[in-house]
């Protein structure tokens, strides 16, 4: 019940609520109904009855003997059947299921109170015919029986389906008007989830007084969190800016070193101060990066990066198609591959880079064959500025940021990264993208 509730919206679960009311308040009242018939159609037949047996106990008890058979035969009516017995008849044993009836035909005459009463159905069924037999006050015995059947009410599926059809009708149209109704909340979800791919959109101010109300505060907000992103990469600019500039004055100066073995020692200090600066910008800058997906060929970038880390000296190989085109960001999709394969090459000395599209995914895996990484640290390192350098078995450049970067890079993508250890030894980085982005 809760998954289904979790999986039908709220416009859903409105109608289901007003359905099951609407339908149990029309079944309760059809029920009702139907029985309030059923005992009027009974009262009824008790009280035609009542009439005649009294009118005729009365006619009968006047005459003789000799006469009352020809006097029921009078007495016989379209509806009734009236035949008069002596004293020797065996009246029928009475039915408890009439008991009901029988107290409505004494309510209505209470001068047959004196006489003992007894009815039972002909062949019970729907709208069965009613027998009985009426003591008179010589001993004898007045036998009737209905000529027509008893209505015998039955709940009416029939009827309850029938009356059901205005209510579905009138169950769509409220429902129409609901999701009229609700529209401006669909549109907020919508433009809720822009935001979180960093889609900066306002929402048409409609619907009732608290939609409304909901739409202008998430606007505003939506506008606030624009005017801080759009500070913070103008800050960051500055900031890389005036970073870089002495750094480049710094690796100047260290020309005008003498000695070789510090102009080097310098040279790499500055080297590192410059990716540490790029890693941090790349991270903190990636919630507003400008960058729109275009078509790129991932298997070339793959192929590409390979053949980089070949002609650098490392082992590398990749296994793919030639080509392989989806819809990405270009330099956020290079950066994020890049990272993940100079991970690979500083902590292994081989690395391979399998691209294997899919049914509705493409998978890249990036494995090298170093120390790996303890299970137990395996969400930590994905998080930012944190760095397992005793556990991989050599120092490492930057803030820990790579790892950050590339999941990162690819969660705007839609897709996804996992890592996990190599039975054989080493790393498995996992990237996951939709191919629902196919140019």
């Amino acid at each position: 019940m809760r998954r289904w509730i979790h999986s039908v919206g709220l416009l859903g679960q409105v109608v289901a609520i007003l359905l099951l009311t609407m339908v149990i308040e029309f079944g309760v009242s059809t029920a009702l109904y139907e029985r309030a018939s059923e005992f009027s159609v009974r009262d009824d037949e008790a009280r035609r009855l009542a009439e005649h047996l009294v009118i005729t106990r009365r006619l009968m008890e006047d005459r003789p003997a000799s006469q009352r058979p020809a006097l029921a035969n009078e007495l016989t009516t379209d509806r009734y059947e009236v035949q008069w017995h002596d004293a020797t008849l065996v009246p029928p044993a009475p039915d408890p299921a009439l008991d009901p009836m029988r107290r409505q035909i004494v309510e209505w005459e209470p001068a047959l109170r004196t006489g003992d009463i007894r009815l039972r159905l002909i062949a019970p069924a729907r709208n069965s015919k009613v027998m009985g037999a009426l003591r008179l006050r010589d001993g004898s015995w007045l036998q009737f029986r209905t000529l027509e059947a008893v209505a015998k009410l039955d709940f009416a599926y029939e009827r309850v389906l029938l009356g059901l059809v205005p209510a579905v009708a009138l169950m769509i149209l409220g429902g129409l008007m609901l999701r009229r109704t609700l529209k401006p909340l669909k549109q907020l979800a919508e433009a809720a989830d822009r935001v979180g791919h960093y889609e900066v959109g306002s929402v048409p101010e409609d619907g009732p007084r608290e939609v409304r109300r909901l739409v202008t505060a998430f606007n505003r907000m939506q506008a606030r969190i624009a005017a801080l992103i759009e500070a913070r990469t103008q800050s960051l600019a500055a900031v890389g800016h005036d970073l870089r500039t002495p750094l480049a004055r710094l690796r100047l100066r260290t020309e005008s070193i003498p000695s070789d073995e510090v102009r080097a020692a310098i040279g790499q200090d500055v080297s590192e101060m410059e990716a540490m600066i790029a890693s941090l910008l790349a991270f903190l800058g990636g919630d507003s990066d400008p960058e729109k997906p275009t078509a790129l060929d991932l298997a070339v970038l793959c192929a590409t990066l390979v053949d980089d880390a070949t002609d650098r000296g490392h082992e590398a190989t990749y296994v793919g198609p030639d080509h392989f085109e989806l819809r990405l960001r270009r330099l956020a999709m290079k950066r994020a591959l890049t990272n993940l394969v100079e991970n690979a090459l500083h902590y292994g000395e081989r690395v391979t880079v399998v691209l294997e599209p899919g049914d509705g995914v493409v998978t890249i895996r990036v494995m090298d064959d170093g120390p790996g990484i303890p299970e137990n640290q395996m969400d930590a390192v994905l998080e930012p500025f944190v760095r397992l350098d005793p556990a991989r078995g050599r120092d490492t450049v930057g803030f820990g940021l790579g790892l950050p970067i590339v999941v990162q890079a690819i969660a705007a993508e839609g897709g996804q990264l996992m890592l996990s250890n190599r039975a054989s030894g080493g790393l498995v980085a996992t990237v996951t993208l939709p191919i629902t982005r196919l140019a």
